[in-house]
């Protein structure tokens, strides 16, 4: 038996980096998975190994920022597996071009705040009706540590998005923990994975992070994973509200060792 026996987990952006980890952690600890991206091809891909390695999961192909695709994978996971009880709202965006407030288009802030902040709303807004049909469940936003602390390197659209998560993650905690229903942000320091490589491939950028780690390195996705699978868990049946900083001790430094 595994931590998610019983349980049905969807997970937006399960197609890369730590929505992929996340979606066979999930499903080799038990879960029914439902998987969504908009990468069709690499979705199924990963549905397929899961199903292949004895696991059961289903991809739907959803664009978060479209409320009728955030009703409709909800509807898919309630028609395949009978309910929901776990909402990972993973799927996120931290576009190159977003910089100083003076200096970052407006496009990048509508992209940014359409999938990072409508986003997890949509997810929202149709699985905690079926999680309530199902008895309760956990639901999982990913923020980040920078919605409790200044970037290192300014990203101002993406730093006001995941302060917005955390906020709106709070204010859901409390409408429905009598409910059943618990809500909780993962605050995640940077994470190795494609999207970072590519943001921090200029070696000064990428200096100018490491520097504010007192661990000295990137996080593994798995690492993070494993964080969401404890507040998809029973095992955090207490937490509602909170956050989980899985930062490498950034939000905890004031200075950081040289060495």
């Amino acid at each position: 038996m595994g931590r998610l026996a019983g349980k049905v987990a969807l997970i937006t952006g399960g197609a890369s980096g730590m929505g992929l980890i996340a979606a066979q952690l999930f499903a080799s600890e038990g879960a029914k998975v439902v998987l969504t991206d908009v990468t069709d091809d690499v979705g199924e891909q990963v549905a397929e190994k899961i199903r292949a390695e004895g696991g059961e999961a289903t991809y739907v192909h959803a664009d978060v920022t479209r409320e009728a695709d955030a009703e409709a994978m909800v509807a898919r996971a309630v028609e395949s597996y009978g309910g929901l009880t776990v909402l990972y709202n993973n799927a996120g965006v931290m576009l190159g071009e977003d910089g100083s407030v003076h200096s970052t288009d407006e496009s990048i802030w509508d992209t940014t705040l359409a999938v990072n902040v409508k986003g997890v709303a949509h997810g929202c807004k149709y699985g905690i009706p079926a999680m309530i049909d199902s008895g309760g469940g956990s639901i999982i936003n990913v923020a980040s540590f920078v919605a409790w602390m200044g970037a290192a390197t300014s990203q101002t659209a993406y730093t006001a998005s995941k302060g917005a998560v955390l906020a709106m993650t709070r204010e859901i905690a409390v409408e429905y923990a009598r409910k059943g229903v618990r809500c909780n942000a993962l605050c995640p320091g940077p994470i190795d994975t494609p999207l970072l490589a590519e943001l921090l491939s200029d070696p000064e950028r990428r200096q100018r992070r490491f520097v504010h780690i007192p661990m000295g390195r990137l996080g593994r996705a798995e690492e993070l994973a494993k964080a969401a699978l404890f507040l998809a868990s029973d095992e955090s049946s207490y937490m509602t509200g909170t956050s989980l900083v899985v930062d490498g001790g950034i939000t905890a430094a004031y200075v950081t060792p040289e060495d």
